[in-house]
């Protein structure tokens, strides 16, 4: 390897667009859902819809800081440059945290999903397949890990899509049932709203989870080859996504079936699609899922190590993080993330059923942290161009009203996890945590 300051800029606007998608569309979706929609009910459709719009605050927060300045290490760099050095410190740490929390729940439920077809196959050994086929993919070349996500990420997009058109068929149609199943299950079992304003509240913690990565679109400003076209296109299409692939994929399964049924064995679009006797599409829709892990995991790999480069130029990281192979890959932090996602398949071994829950409460907490960051950021980086803000081509809409909105509401959720059992250890860590970033910023300025 070589050290070299420069990371490729090898993203087109198509790897771009869909790595956006690719880390956002993943486990909490997938797997995750299930529980939002035993915690609310058919009005999990309005928790993603709310908890889309307040992702959207932030990644719009995030595009301008990243088309005014088109970075690797994105918000730990800006809010370094523009609130101050233990933040972009913080940030920047927490970010790396967050998603080796994140790979880790990935690489936890790919267990689940294999069980599916192989119930006696060890949760651990899918996790570690896992972990090995993703870091031999990020450790190739920038267009390699962008066309392969790419495509992963498209396999993704088509198979919810037809799985709406299917269900869809299924309801208004009745296609490959006797007749169409109406809209029954949407007010019946309690009604629209059976679990009331708490089991909101509630379904929010695992709504936020699923839509984590979506700031991504940030994180490769780096390495797009036109970043001030590109990023402003993909931010923009974020609303459409969340409709169509987080609103229209719950209306799907809460119509199609009753939402108290739902249960926690697997993915609730394969059982669900097996409960209502199409065990074909459930097989094809496990495969997707599967997929989805796979991506989503290369996403969050992916952004870790630019995470991690951006802070070793910064100095806040070890030097030989800066290094970059020849093709452009900082091939020294994707084996550093590498090393503390892959204490996971230890603890899957250990402990297969509590993993999860807890993997991705830590990570939840994180990203709640990483969000409220990059709002205030943002309001930091306004005020320090100062009159040049009217020149921004890409600006925040309703600055700063939206930002303060969006660090209430994140502010809330964590206030919501304390009050439940599988959340409430994570929140307590958090201040333990930062203290801990703090130790290591203090030795840091004392060499």
């Amino acid at each position: 390897m070589k050290e070299e300051k420069n990371l490729q800029r090898g993203l087109k606007e198509r790897h771009i667009q869909m790595i956006a998608l690719g880390c956002a569309i993943g486990t909490g979706l997938f797997y995750g859902s299930a529980s939002t929609i035993k915690m609310v009910g058919p009005a999990v459709m309005l928790s993603y819809l709310i908890g889309g719009i307040f992702i959207y605050f932030v990644v719009r927060a995030l595009g301008e800081m990243a088309v005014y300045n088109p970075v690797s290490g994105s918000f730990s760099t800006y809010a370094y440059d523009y609130w101050g050095e233990f933040p972009g410190f913080l940030s920047g740490w927490n970010y790396w945290f967050n998603y080796v929390a994140v790979s880790m729940v990935e690489v936890s439920v790919v267990g689940i999903y294999m069980q599916h077809w192989f119930p006696g196959l060890p949760m651990w050994v899918s996790g570690l397949i896992l972990f090995i086929l993703v870091n031999i993919i990020n450790l190739v070349n920038v267009k390699s890990f962008g066309e392969i996500e790419f495509w992963g990420a498209i396999i993704k997009v088509a198979a919810i899509l037809l799985m709406i058109i299917f269900g869809l068929a299924i309801i208004f149609f009745g296609v490959g049932n006797n007749q169409p199943l109406g809209l029954h299950n949407l007010y019946a079992n309690g009604g629209f709203f059976p679990q009331g304003f708490d089991g909101m509240m509630l379904s929010f913690v695992v709504v936020i989870f699923a839509f984590g990565g979506t700031e991504l679109i940030g994180i490769t400003a780096g390495e797009a080859e036109n970043p001030q076209k590109t990023i402003p296109k993909a931010i923009d299409l974020i609303i459409g996504r969340i409709l169509i692939f987080y609103v229209g994929a719950m209306f799907v399964l809460v119509t199609l079936y009753p939402w108290d049924k739902v249960g926690m064995n697997g993915s609730p679009f394969v059982e669900i699609f097996s409960a209502i006797g199409f065990s074909e599409a459930a097989s094809i829709l496990n495969v997707i899922v599967l997929t989805a892990v796979f991506s989503a995991y290369n996403s969050c790999l992916y952004s870790n190590a630019r995470m991690l480069h951006g802070l070793a130029l910064q100095n806040n990281a070890p030097a030989f993080l800066k290094k970059v192979s020849k093709d452009g890959v900082p091939r020294a932090a994707v084996l550093f993330s590498s090393l503390f996602v892959g204490i996971v398949v230890i603890i899957t071994y250990l402990a297969p059923k509590e993993v999860f829950n807890y993997v991705m409460s830590i990570a939840t907490i994180a990203a709640l942290i990483n969000w409220i960051m990059i709002l205030y950021t943002q309001i930091k980086f306004r005020q320090k161009i100062g009159i040049n803000a009217d020149k921004l081509t890409y600006k925040m809409p309703f600055f700063p009203v939206l930002n303060y909105i969006g660090i209430v509401f994140f502010l809330s959720i964590a206030i919501t996890m304390v009050i439940m059992p599988d959340y409430r250890l994570a929140v307590y860590l958090c201040p333990i945590w930062i203290f801990i970033i703090y130790i290591g910023y203090r030795l840091k300025k004392s060499k």
